[in-house]
């Protein structure tokens, strides 16, 4: 496993690239003001754009760190941040990221999340050399969980009332892929 960072990652449709202190209008009109895209959050929705420009100010701020990964989901047809996509924990000592994402109602059931997570998996198995990327979400989210299943992640199992989101205390639903599940068994060539 080594740690890349925020590097720029690429697919038919998106740019998954470092966010910008310009693009603070973006993520408040596209995603990030909407209670609806953040009602299985753990973060409420932005009541102004300045909230969004303090979470951008963190989020830029840590980019020298390799071991951060926060990427804005950009359409290559519309060509401004539509959602974001990263790590939210890692465990080093088993070559371990959690991801997890968010995407503006406008785009939602056209694939990009989807699109988006699998160019990660496919970034942190075949570059950064992980073991296992692992995401989860709030059962009473089911289409969260088919991104993850058609990304080729395995349902683990529901933790029941194991976390809180804007709902409350809620369950979790675990989705893992492995390396040897993505090279189908054969080992990483390095």
């Amino acid at each position: 496993m080594k740690h890349l960072g925020t590097k720029r990652v690429e697919t038919e449709r998106l740019i998954l690239r470092r966010f910008t202190m310009d693009d603070a209008d973006a993520m408040f009109r596209n995603w990030a003001n909407d209670p609806e895209v953040t009602k299985y959050l753990t973060w409420p929705a932005h009541p102004s754009v300045e909230v969004s420009r303090m979470v951008l100010e963190s989020w830029v701020s840590q980019y020298d760190d390799n071991a951060v990964y926060q990427w804005a989901i950009v359409p290559r047809d519309i060509g401004e941040p539509v959602g974001s996509i990263g790590v939210v924990h890692g465990r080093d000592e088993i070559a371990m990221v959690h991801i997890g994402y968010c995407i503006g109602k406008k785009w939602w059931q056209q694939g990009i999340t989807s699109e988006a997570l699998a160019a990660l998996i496919r970034f942190f198995f075949e570059e950064a050399g992980m073991n296992r990327v692992e995401s989860r979400h709030d059962p009473h989210n089911p289409n969260s969980g088919r991104v993850m299943k058609k990304c080729g992640m395995k349902y683990e199992g529901t933790m029941r009332q194991a976390d809180i989101n804007n709902q409350g205390i809620c369950d979790f639903s675990e989705y893992g892929i492995l390396a040897e599940d993505y090279f189908g068994g054969k080992q990483a060539e390095k």
